[in-house]
């Protein structure tokens, strides 16, 4: 599901004692507040997200432990059309940058393509397995 309003979006998210996980209520899915590369701080995401071809960031997931790579409904249920240059929470994911994130979800038409989400415009689309950022889920 799509949140339309901010403050909608704002309120179905809870964080770790720490702060570096976002408990989902409408999913009951956890994420890592951070892409995989950046660092949560206690304040923000900080560093630079890592950039992995579909492979890589399939086998980041494995040395992850209960941290797979989500699949394209789990990743696309943190977009937020509500939101015009960044498709997600800011407060809940702080620092993610405008661009795509893999999915574990091939793309059936040609295996070369898997599915990503990109969260500059709140987009799901295949793309080839070169090269997007990381989010896990649990």
């Amino acid at each position: 599901m799509l949140a339309a309003n901010p403050a909608q979006a704002q309120s179905r998210y809870s964080y770790s004692t720490d702060g570096g996980e976002v408990t989902d209520s409408q999913t009951g899915l956890v994420w890592r507040r951070c892409a995989e590369g950046m660092s949560w701080s206690g304040t923000t995401c900080s560093g630079s997200a890592s950039l992995y071809t579909h492979e890589a960031a399939l086998a980041r997931a494995k040395t992850q432990s209960g941290w797979p790579l989500p699949n394209a409904k789990e990743l696309s249920s943190l977009v937020d059309i509500g939101r015009s240059d960044l498709a997600i929470d800011p407060v809940a994911f702080p620092a993610t940058p405008p661009v795509s994130f893999w999915t574990s979800t091939p793309y059936a038409g040609d295996p070369a393509f898997a599915w990503g989400v990109s969260f500059g415009y709140g987009s799901v689309s295949n793309s080839n397995r070169s090269g997007n950022r990381v989010r896990l889920v649990r």
